[in-house]
């Protein structure tokens, strides 16, 4: 589905990323590992179009997205991937719902359509009760799980995620990985995750380690 062929990025002098090459499948859970600095987070800007590699290509699909030019960049990643990041980026002054809506109302769709989907989605992640609440009277978990029903409006190819769990206490993260892997069930969702979380990166389907800039 997703086939990422010979990456390199370096920034000035620092060669960040080397050749890698990696294919993610349908419905897979993808963790990507490696300490800090490896280039785990460049790795996964890169596969969501947020950053351009020095050379090598991305393919979605039947559509590579490495010569895309800006605008139909942007539409593509708006439409076909979907984003969760360590700190969840929530509108403050906007309601959980509200937040949701956003990635559908900048494709276009009828705001009423996008609620409908908005509370659908709240609904699955047991936050149908929140959906009024600004996310300062969420909890952390709960202002993560916004952000992982917000990634998920547009029925995205694929969620990445980056951290998504470094900012919650042990229960909460416990909770937040679990509902990666319902949503995998349910929706036959795909996500790649970089992570420093064990516990995750070892309930993943496959795992894949960034080394001095090279995928093991």
């Amino acid at each position: 589905m997703i086939t990422a062929s010979n990456i390199n990025k370096s920034y000035g002098a620092l060669h960040v990323l080397r050749d890698i090459s990696l294919e993610i499948n349908p419905g897979e859970v993808v963790s990507i590992v490696g300490a800090s600095g490896a280039g785990k987070t460049t790795l996964l800007q890169i596969l969501g179009t947020l950053d351009r590699a020095d050379s090598g290509s991305i393919v979605y699909g039947d559509v590579d997205v490495t010569h895309l030019k800006e605008r139909e960049l942007a539409r593509f990643r708006n439409e076909r991937i979907g984003f969760v990041f360590q700190a969840h980026h929530l509108l403050p002054e906007f309601t959980a719902e509200e937040n949701v809506m956003i990635p559908a109302l900048i494709r276009g769709d009828h705001q009423e359509a996008a609620r409908r989907r908005a509370g659908e989605l709240l609904a699955m992640l047991h936050l149908a009760d929140r959906a009024s609440h600004k996310p300062a009277a969420l909890s952390g978990g709960e202002c993560q799980r916004v952000a992982v029903a917000r990634a998920l409006m547009n029925n995205p190819m694929v969620v990445l995620a980056d951290e998504p769990s470094g900012n919650l206490d042990s229960q909460h993260a416990r909770q937040l990985h679990d509902l990666f892997f319902q949503l995998r069930k349910e929706l036959g969702q795909t996500f790649v995750i970089v992570t420093h979380n064990e516990e995750l990166a070892d309930m993943a389907d496959r795992k894949i380690t960034i080394k001095d800039g090279k995928n093991q």
